[in-house]
């Protein structure tokens, strides 16, 4: 079970920033590229951080996202070592609802999976034919300090995966090298 985020200390709920309005305030970051070390490095909770170096960090990675053109940078890609990811499974098809995952701890994998290529920013045009479930469940906190439990299905599931793997130093070219990738 994850620590709870002790010495994060969010605004009220009703002044938590809408994530459009913190995406605009954030500076694009450069995307560490493999076989950069950082990128194999296991992350540290966030619950140490303070609110504003917190609020910082999420709007810079979805503004690195939205700029990249990915669908969910996670914090090690440019170059910090906290459990965060942001993730926005439809904004490329004009649906935006990104989401910022802090801590996140996958508790159960679905038993179907599905193969599908992945990319990743910080391996450019190589992308990896990947299985995984197509169904998890996660727990993690929001940017509110709440402890919530996902249900996440389809792309979300496959982003979820993706960079939750990149807060434990893990990539997608490991996979290559798993006998039933």
């Amino acid at each position: 079970m994850p620590d709870a985020l002790s010495d994060l200390v969010p605004p009220p709920a009703a002044e938590c920033p809408d994530l459009a309005v913190l995406a605009a305030g954030g500076r694009v970051r450069s995307v560490l590229l493999y076989p950069d070390p950082a990128l194999r490095q296991v992350c540290a909770p966030v619950g140490c951080l303070d609110w504003q170096t917190l609020s910082q960090l999420a709007a810079d990675l979805l503004a690195t996202m939205y700029d990249a053109g990915g669908r969910g940078p996670a914090a090690p890609q440019p170059g910090q070592r906290w459990r965060i990811f942001v993730m926005g499974h439809g904004w490329k098809a004009g649906a935006p609802h990104p989401r910022v995952v802090l801590d996140p701890e996958i508790m159960a994998l679905g038993s179907a999976t599905e193969i599908m290529q992945e990319a990743c920013l910080s391996i450019p045009d190589q992308p990896v034919a990947m299985r995984r479930p197509v169904d998890i469940l996660m727990r993690c906190f929001d940017m509110t300090g709440e402890l919530l439990t996902l249900t996440l299905s389809g792309i979300e599931a496959r982003i979820a995966q993706h960079e939750a793997d990149h807060l434990d130093g893990r990539l997608i070219l490991d996979a290559m090298a798993a006998p039933d990738a």
